[in-house]
């Protein structure tokens, strides 16, 4: 079964920047959610291409871009949401969300030991494959189809749940202060 839209229209050349400003912390952090599904997509895409098309340069394409992401945004995002997200909320002593912010602490150990599992397939494909090469293996499928699958309940929980609950607790010099913060980290100047 041929995928329906072809992978060079999905894949997503260079490094771009969420569509939200750091002033409003978190649009910018519900749109580095959206650049991870599209990433997740982007990713599924690359491995039903490699089954039905094959390495080629798009695969290579697509391999880089998903790295570049998952390198470098990601771990700041992750980072955005341990010093300004989860720490109100785990204060507030609410059992529920206290319980859902560990697990989604723990997430993001587990995504970290993924992401390396996962990377090193996506690191194989950047290049031609050696002669014979008859595509992924299981276990190269399963590190990418289990790194994409640790973000599923991770991405639902922190959109249904702790965003809307750290929304409504953190103050306005609170978010100003995330916001730098958030900044600084990336080498901007607040401004």
């Amino acid at each position: 079964m041929a995928t329906s839209v072809p992978l060079t229209q999905i894949t997503l050349p260079g490094h771009r920047a969420p569509g939200a400003g750091f002033e409003a912390p978190f649009e910018m952090l519900d749109a580095c959610h959206e650049r991870v599904e599209r990433m997740l997509r982007l990713l599924d895409r690359l491995q039903q291409h490699l089954v039905h098309t094959g390495w080629d340069a798009n695969a290579a394409q697509a391999a880089t871009d998903v790295m570049r992401y998952f390198d470098q945004a990601a771990p700041l995002h992750h980072e955005d949401e341990e010093r300004h997200v989860f720490p109100p909320l785990l204060a507030s002593g609410d059992p529920v969300l206290c319980t859902i912010v560990r697990r989604l602490q723990q997430d993001h150990l587990d995504m970290a030991q993924g992401w390396a599992r996962a990377r090193t397939v996506l690191a194989t494909l950047t290049q031609p494959p050696a002669p014979g090469w008859r595509g992924l293996t299981p276990d190269e499928s399963a590190a990418l189809n289990g790194f994409a699958a640790l973000y599923q309940q991770h991405l639902k929980d922190e959109d249904g749940v702790v965003y809307p609950a750290a929304r409504a607790q953190l103050s306005t010099e609170a978010l100003q202060a995330m916001s730098a913060d958030m900044m600084r980290r990336r080498g901007l100047e607040p401004g």
